[in-house]
């Protein structure tokens, strides 16, 4: 069984670890909250490999910087960190969390290979996640109806994760609101800056994104499948100037 795609507005964003979403795509989720769409963030574990900040830091990070970007938060566990696994019982796991949720849009982080690993699993497993929460006859989600996103996006937490042959949207984030939500939500993640500046650095690609589409800041998104609308009027925009 499949169902129609859902006019409803709500924005979900999986992250693999607390800081992912901020770094990733604070800006694009900063800005849709402040245009009015609601937005859910996802986080998939507590940063338990990594070097700086103890889980319990690091959840504590998160829940500040979902606040700073006016979006709810949940955890959920695929193992912990560094141990993902693409699985159809954990795709189905995250396939529940869409169906009850009921998204519009979803993002995830980019499957390309040079990156941490749990990024590319993660990916991988929305990507299945979006289409299984779709089939009614799935045993183990016969709780909830089923539900059919409008589209996928991917997201890149550095610029060695953005996909050279994959089509991108470019949103702008230049509003000064919305970067200053989504500088707050970066700076959230103290612990992770310790050794590096990555607001700075987030900052700095956005920067560079937007210079080449003739604006201040923008953050890409990497469309999983072909973008429909309704009428030229929604692509008269373009980051080329001709």
């Amino acid at each position: 069984m499949r169902t129609k795609p859902t006019t409803e507005r709500t924005l979900l964003v999986f992250g693999a670890h607390p800081d992912d979403i901020e770094f990733g795509c604070g800006g694009v989720v900063a800005g849709e909250v402040q245009r009015g769409r609601s937005a859910r963030l996802v986080v998939c574990s507590r940063g338990e490999a990594g070097s700086n900040g103890a889980p319990a830091v690091r959840a504590r990070e998160a829940r500040r910087a979902a606040r700073e970007l006016g979006a709810a938060l949940e955890f959920a566990d695929l193992g912990g960190d560094a141990h993902f696994c693409a699985t159809p019982a954990q795709a189905i796991k995250l396939a529940a969390v869409i169906r009850r949720v009921r998204p519009a849009v979803v993002l995830a982080p980019t499957v390309e290979e040079n990156q941490h690993p749990d990024h590319v699993v993660l990916g991988r497993l929305v990507r299945d996640a979006c289409r299984l929460a779709r089939f009614g006859g799935l045993r183990e989600l016969r709780g909830r109806p089923p539900h059919a996103i409008g589209q996928l996006f991917f997201y890149a937490i550095t610029a060695e994760a953005e996909p050279a042959g994959m089509g991108r949207v470019l949103v702008d984030v230049s509003e000064a609101d919305v970067r200053t939500s989504w500088v707050s939500a970066m700076k959230a993640h103290a612990s992770q800056l310790r050794t590096r500046d990555y607001v700075e650095f987030q900052l700095t690609r956005a920067r560079l994104h937007g210079l080449m589409a003739g604006v201040e800041y923008a953050q890409p998104l990497f469309p999983a499948s072909p973008l429909l609308v309704d009428s030229l009027g929604s692509l008269e925009r373009s980051a080329r100037r001709f």
